[in-house]
Order: structure tokens, then C-alpha cells, then sequence
């Protein structure tokens, strides 16, 4: 029996096609990595075939340079712009090209189900070249098959299948190309940007100070608007308020307002001269609110962060799972114009046995009212739900997500909100006021969307035309002029998508970038507040090369990416042509930095007047300052010097001991009582002193042959979990002990109560003593005590590893 491969871009989505395609009856195993192979025999061009269906995790490859050239010490940035890449995988822990390739053996067909973006396209050549040497001529049409899909419902996956074509090259280079930009922009402006200044401030406060093509002017639009409200100068202006008529209405002017108080000082005394209005006019009609158009990923990111107080990464994310678990279409489209084949009605039907819109969709079946016309950007339907949920089924926020695609789908279909209006205008000596009131007709679509819900109906003046009413109050009344707000997160998607920064993919990630870069903040109502080095970045990047951080180069590369797309433009002359321009914007960057660094220097601190005193250095012996704000560090004021140390944990000092190799002071990092811990030396921390010792590495990892604290000393045995780690001894925080793995986040917690506990390498034994007791928690008995003896390393391994390994995993979750 023949066999077809089919690979989806996750393991639920995998399994959700699965049992559609096999109408629940397929087989499932789980491979190595953890990804589901489900399997089944079924009809495939006419013959009888055994489907097997598998799952990617995203991309299976990343683009990386070369060799030295991911060394921030030995390669110039501007290297960057021509040095070799190449491709590697994206997560090496996952194996997945020897995977597909395994699973493909004895296949001979291939069928892709990636997600219909740019993105899955691409995603389906890196699967391609994974099995190219397993699945003869790959390549072929009559070989690989491409699935185009918008929703996870039997009868779209099934029509899938029905309709199977292939895999679009030309959107997929044009990834290829984005990537390759990304890389070498944002990596040589990031790499100079981040050693220049890390190396002149303390506290900048930030791990990167990064540059991204997208990111950067994303960060703009922000401080753009910061810029406003800081130059804003107030203005004051006057205004009349009438009061007027019995019952008494209040009536607004029809100049607004007046810059000159004067000038509105004489027109208040001309009313004031006049003690009845006469009315000129009463008009009355009917206004509507038009229902919203069908639901794209930008208005979906607005909403969620506007009105749901969602931010756009995490509302795309929720997304995301509503549709893997088939809840929803597929979240990312331009597209908010449905087509005309679309069932709406059946969608209806799915809706109308819920408790919460229920009674709506059942009254919108009785009275459909055909969706508004919009964009249709030729990608996929809008964001429609697919399968009715309850609140039971999700958390908080993923169901008000879930209830707020719902509500939306159905106000589209549903009446336009309708109301009267009705304006009285009256005419006092020279001047003109209006009143208006507004009273509902017909709530329409906002009977489902009641956040749009309308206003309480408002008393109805009145008066008629030609009618003279008495005037009971004129004042002049004087304010300021406003500045405006800081931009919200809705806002600045607008932005972004007016300028063509970013897809309706990557417009979530760039806006979460600016925030972990510690660029911008969040403030109350979602407002994005820019920090003091995004400002100085942004005001920097102005006084070198303003079009680094102008919208306009970023989308005119998206416009020349999406000609490769298209197959309107050459692949490589389009990427040739883009980084020779960010070459030579890079290099008269370099040139002119100290236009930026003049602004650094005014708003943070050279690092010798940062931090504090800590340990000494092993050139000078002077104490040398510990600066505890991203990225730590210690400075040596005396040398000039400065080394990076471990983030995300403390550092301290060690006891008085020194490292044999340079006499600098050992210090210790821990990540808390629970995490892990190492000492190291700040030097061979970054100078690594032997060749097999990695950079940015603890003596755990050293291989220094006598060093009490090396791993030749404590080094235990080959970790339980990685392929490469060794479990060391951590001495740290004794009286606890832990053995933790150099390489990965295996922590083991052992030996509890003990007061000594040592490795005697030369005859390769363990020698603990004076253990008090270790009680075995997963039985709640006392484990076998273990009196002063020596066990060799497969005693440990068979006898005390077992019972420790399961003790640690219950004490800490490890």
C-alpha cells in the first residue's frame, strides 16, 4: 500500500486534521520529540493509501551567519552586510529534519497543510528540503501537494483535500529575503549600538540596545507623539454658553470658540443686548449607524486592545489556539469583505443554541441582512467563529476574546442602529446657537454589540420654527487648549498599518519588542509611553540618518518584497540592492555617532559613576563597581575595564577565594533557593582561558586541572536529560546541596542535612558523611540511611540517583 506523508505546522492542529480527514478513526503515537503521527488508510487519487500526518513546530530552519561571524568580539559589524549564511535549525533540540526525514520513509507522495501566509509557504519549502532525500523528486507537482485552508471545520478541511495544489515559490523567497535583511541590518546596527554605549553608560538599563527595520520606526510613531505633548504650548480661548426657552435647553454656539477675548467679549454683550431668540429652524430626520464591516487581524488587534485591554502579542496569541482548536477561522487576514459563496447562514445556525447570543442569532436567521462591502485583500475570509464554545470552556480572556468574534460576526449581518435627529438653531442679534437630541429607533447590531450600545434618548426641544423664546442665561466661558495623549496600542496599529510597517503577522511581535527593550511602557489604557532611551534612540537616530527611524524605508522595502511575491522581481537583485543601501546608511552611522552619544551623555551615567563597590579586580586589586541595572556588569574604574556578568539572577561574593588562573575575586549567581547557582570568575567569564571552555561560562564549566571549584573537581557524571551537560557539585549554599547540569536547567536537590560532602576523583569515588537522615517523600517513608561510605559512580547511578531524582522532582519541580 502506498503511503503519503502529510505535515501541518502544529502538533493540535495535526491532530485536529487527523481526526477530520480520518472521521475519527485514525491510529496516534507520539514520535521523540513529542510531536503526534497519527495514521490512516483512506482515498488518495484514486488509489488506497495509508495517510500518516505529523506536525512541524513553526519554521524547522532559522537563518544564522556563519561560523565567526556570530562572535561579537572578532567581527567588524559591518562584515555583516556580505558575510556567508546559512541555515540551521531553528530548535536542535527538537531534531526535526532527521524526524520528517524518518517519518518519510517509504512515502511517496507529500501533503502540506502549513498555515496560508507567507510564512506556511515558506515553512513548506523548509519540509521540502528535509525529506528531498528520502521522497524522490520532491519537487514535482505530481509528488507534493499543498492544502489551502481558512478554518479547522470538517467541511473546509475536506475541501482541502479536494482541491489540492502546490506550494507558491515565489511568496516563499520573498520570506527568505525578509529574513536575510532582518538579520544583517538588525544585527550590525544592534551589535555596534550595544557595545558602543553599554561600554560608555551604566544605566541604560536594557540588555540590547537593538535596531529593527520594523521595530525602530514603530518605536518612532511613539516618541513622535511624546515629542508633541512635550512642545505643546497651551492656549486659551472663550466661548458662549446660552441657556434658553421653557423648559430650559442649553444651546451651543456656532463659532465654537474665539482666540481673542476681546472680540468675544463684544459679541457676548451684543446677546446680552437681546432678551428673546428667535428660532429659525426645527429640522428632524433619520440617521443610521452603519453595522461594522467583517472582522481582519488589524481591527481584531485594535479591539482587543482598546476595548478588552488586551494587548495585541497576547490577543493574537489566544487567536491563535481558538483556531488550532477549531473555534475560529484563521486569524490572520487582510480581508474584512466576505465572499459571496461564504455561508453566513450556516454559521448562524451554529450560533443560536448558545446561552449568551443565542436569542440574537435567532432572531438575525429571521431577519438577515447581507454583510457591508470591504477589502478584499485575496488572502483569507475574515475571522468568523467556527464552533459554539460556553464560558466553562476557556479562561477569562480567551473567552471574551472568543465572545467579542462572535458578537462581531453577528452585528455585521445584523440592521444598522437607527435614529432621529433633531436640530433647532437660533438666530440671537448677530450670532447663531444650536441645540441637537437624539432618540433611538432602532438599536440594530448593537442589540449584540452592546458596548456601542446607544445613549440614553434625550429630551426633544420644544420649539418651532419662527417661534420667539426667551433668553435666561448668557455667560462667556474661557479653557485651554488640550495637548494630545500618548499614543495607545490601537493607535499605533493604525499607524503601522497605514504606513505599511510590519504584516498582520509581525505587527503584534514589533510592538512587544519595544516594550521588553524597555523602549516604551505601558501605561493605563494601554498608552505607550516611551522611556528615556527610546527618546534618546529615536532623537539620536534624527540627528545621524532620520530615514533610519521614517517609516518610509521600511515600506518601501515591504513594497519591493512583496514584487518578489508577486514574481515581478528578481530575488537576489531586490536583496542586493536593499543592503547596499543599509551599508552605506550603516557606515555613515558609525561616522557620526557621537551626534547620539552627545545626547546619551546628557541623559545617563558614565560607568564609573555607577554601581557600587563589589570585589576586586585580579589586574589592579582595586575594588572594582558591580552595576545591577540590564546588562549587570563590573567596572574597573583603575583599568578601563568591563565584564559582563550572568542576568536574571543576583550575584555575590564567594568567600575570600580567588581563581588561581588570574586572581580576580569568584563570585557566585543564583537564580533563587530553588534555581540554580555556579560560581564564577569575572574574567573567564568573558575570556574563556581554555579552548573547550564556552564563553560566558561558570567555573562549572572550566576545565581547570587542579581548581578546587572546576568541573575537573566537582563534576559528577553525564546529565539525565541533555546530550552534552555534565552534573556538577554546587558547594554555593551548603548546608544545601545540588547537583545541577552545566548545560541545561536540571537541578537536582540531594544529601539534605549533610556537612561534608566530597568527590575523591583519583580512585573515582563518592564519599559522604554525617547524613543525618533523607526522607523519601513520593512513599512518605524513610529511604535507607546512608552511613559514611564510599560508592562508586554506577552505585550512585543505580542506588541514590533513582531516589534523589524523584525526591528533587517532587521538592522543586525540576
Amino acid at each position: 500500500m502506498k503511503k503519503v506523508l502529510m505535515v501541518a505546522e502544529k502538533s493540535s492542529l495535526a491532530t485536529s486534521l487527523a481526526q477530520i480527514l480520518s472521521n475519527g478513526k485514525c491510529s496516534s503515537r507520539k514520535a521523540n520529540n513529542n510531536c503526534p503521527v497519527h495514521e490512516w488508510s483512506g482515498q488518495f487519487r484514486n488509489q488506497t493509501v495509508l495517510f500518516r500526518m505529523t506536525s512541524v513546530c513553526g519554521h524547522v530552519m532559522s537563518l544564522e551567519f556563519a561560523g565567526k561571524y556570530n562572535s561579537w568580539d572578532k567581527v567588524d559589524p559591518i562584515e555583516l552586510f556580505g558575510c556567508p549564511t546559512e541555515k540551521k535549525e531553528a530548535n536542535p533540540k527538537l531534531h526535526m529534519n532527521s524526524y520528517l526525514a524518518q517519518e518519510a520513509r517509504g512515502c511517496e507522495h507529500l501533503v502540506l497543510w502549513l498555515d496560508c501566509d507567507k510564512e506556511g509557504e515558506n515553512i513548506c519549502y523548509e519540509v521540502m528540503a528535509a525529506v528531498a532525500h528520502v521522497i524522490h523528486n520532491i519537487y514535482s507537482r505530481n509528488i507534493t501537494y499543498r492544502a489551502h485552508f481558512s478554518a479547522i471545520t470538517e467541511k473546509d478541511i475536506k475541501s482541502a483535500m479536494e482541491t489540492l495544489g502546490y506550494p507558491n515559490e515565489n511568496e516563499a523567497k520573498s520570506v527568505d529575503a525578509r529574513q536575510e535583511l532582518d538579520l544583517r541590518i538588525g544585527c550590525a546596527f544592534t551589535r555596534f549600538q550595544t557595545k558602543f554605549f553599554q561600554g560608555r553608560y551604566g544605566d541604560l538599563d536594557s540588555t540590547l540596545i537593538s535596531y529593527g527595520p520594523c521595530q525602530t520606526p514603530t518605536l518612532g510613531f511613539c516618541v513622535k507623539r511624546h515629542d508633541d505633548i512635550q512642545t505643546f504650548k497651551p492656549e486659551s480661548f472663550w466661548y458662549l454658553q446660552l441657556k434658553a426657552g421653557e423648559p430650559e435647553f442649553n444651546f451651543d454656539w456656532a463659532r465654537v470658540r474665539l482666540f481673542k477675548r476681546e472680540i468675544a467679549t463684544m459679541l457676548m454683550n451684543l446677546v446680552k443686548q437681546q432678551k428673546e431668540a428667535l428660532v429659525e429652524s426645527v429640522v428632524s430626520k433619520e440617521q443610521f449607524k452603519g453595522r461594522p464591516q467583517a472582522l481582519n487581524t488589524v481591527e481584531l488587534m485594535r479591539i482587543c486592545s482598546a476595548g478588552l485591554g488586551i494587548g495585541p502579542f497576547q490577543a493574537m496569541q489566544i487567536a491563535e489556539r481558538l483556531y488550532t482548536q477549531g473555534y475560529i477561522s484563521y486569524p490572520r487576514t487582510e480581508t474584512n469583505q466576505y465572499p459571496a459563496n461564504f455561508d453566513l447562514k450556516a454559521v448562524l445556525h451554529i450560533l443560536k443554541s448558545s446561552s449568551e447570543f443565542g436569542s440574537e442569532a435567532q432572531v438575525i436567521l429571521g431577519d438577515f441582512n447581507p454583510p457591508r462591502k470591504g477589502k478584499d485583500a485575496g488572502d483569507h475570509p475574515p475571522i468568523t467563529p467556527m464552533k459554539l464554545a460556553t464560558r466553562a470552556d476557556f479562561d477569562g480572556d480567551t473567552w471574551r476574546i472568543y465572545d467579542f468574534i462572535c458578537r462581531h460576526f453577528l452585528g455585521t449581518i445584523s440592521k444598522d442602529l437607527k435614529y432621529r435627529t433633531t436640530t433647532v438653531k437660533l438666530r440671537v442679534g448677530t450670532e447663531m446657537f444650536s441645540c441637537v437630541a437624539n432618540v433611538l429607533i432602532d438599536p440594530g447590531f448593537t442589540k449584540v454589540m452592546t458596548w456601542q450600545a446607544f445613549a440614553r434618548d434625550d429630551p426633544i426641544p420644544p420649539f418651532v420654527e419662527g417661534q420667539k423664546i426667551t433668553i435666561n442665561d448668557v455667560r462667556l466661558a474661557e479653557n485651554q487648549t488640550s495637548p494630545p495623549d500618548y499614543l495607545t496600542e490601537a493607535e499605533l496599529i493604525t499607524l503601522m498599518e497605514q504606513h505599511g510597517i510590519g504584516t498582520d503577522a509581525s505587527i503584534p511581535v514589533h510592538i512587544n519588542n519595544i516594550c521588553q527593550r524597555n523602549y516604551v511602557t505601558i501605561g493605563s489604557g494601554r498608552k505607550l509611553i516611551p522611556t528615556t532611551l527610546g527618546i534618546v534612540l529615536v532623537h539620536g537616530y534624527q540627528k545621524i540618518d532620520p530615514e533610519l527611524v521614517l517609516p518610509t524605508m521600511r515600506s518601501e522595502v515591504e513594497s519591493m518584497l512583496n514584487l518578489i511575491a508577486k514574481g515581478s522581481a528578481n530575488f537576489n537583485a531586490v536583496l542586493e540592492h536593499a543592503i547596499d543601501i543599509f551599508r552605506l546608511k550603516f557606515l555613515y552611522f558609525v561616522k557620526n555617532i557621537a551626534s547620539m552619544d552627545s545626547l546619551f551623555e546628557v541623559s545617563f551615567s558614565p560607568l564609573a559613576e555607577t554601581g557600587k563597590a563589589h570585589s576586586r579586580c585580579g589586574k589592579c586589586r582595586r575594588y572594582m563597581k558591580y552595576i545591577q541595572s540590564k546588562p549587570a556588569r563590573l567596572h574597573c574604574s583603575h583599568c578601563d575595564e568591563t565584564y559582563s556578568l550572568p542576568n536574571n539572577g543576583t550575584v555575590k561574593f564567594y568567600r575570600e577565594f580567588k581563581c588561581p588562573l588570574d586572581e580576580f575575586d569568584l563570585l557566585v549567581f543564583s537564580t533563587g533557593a530553588k534555581g540554580r547557582s555556579y560560581p564564577f570568575c569575572p574574567y573567564c567569564y568573558n575570556h574563556p582561558p581554555f579552548r573547550d571552555m564556552p564563553k560566558n561560562a561558570g567555573c562549572n564549566s572550566c576545565t581547570h586541572p587542579t581548581c578546587p571549584h572546576s568541573l575537573n573537581s566537582l563534576g559528577i557524571s553525564g546529565c539525565v536529560e541533555c546530550e552534552h551537560g555534565i552534573l556538577v557539585l554546587d558547594c554555593t549554599i551548603t548546608p544545601s546541596w545540588k547537583l545541577v547540569c552545566n548545560r541545561c536547567d536540571v537541578i537536582i536537590n540531594c544529601f539534605k542535612g549533610a556537612t561534608k560532602v566530597t568527590w575523591r576523583k583519583d580512585n573515582q569515588l563518592w564519599q559522604i558523611t554525617q547524613i543525618k537522615r533523607y526522607r523519601y517523600e513520593k512513599e512518605n517513608s524513610m529511604a535507607v540511611l546512608i552511613k559514611p561510605i564510599a560508592l562508586n559512580t554506577s552505585a550512585l547511578s543505580a542506588f541514590v540517583f533513582r531516589r534523589l531524582c524523584q525526591t528533587a522532582k517532587n521538592d522543586n519541580e525540576s
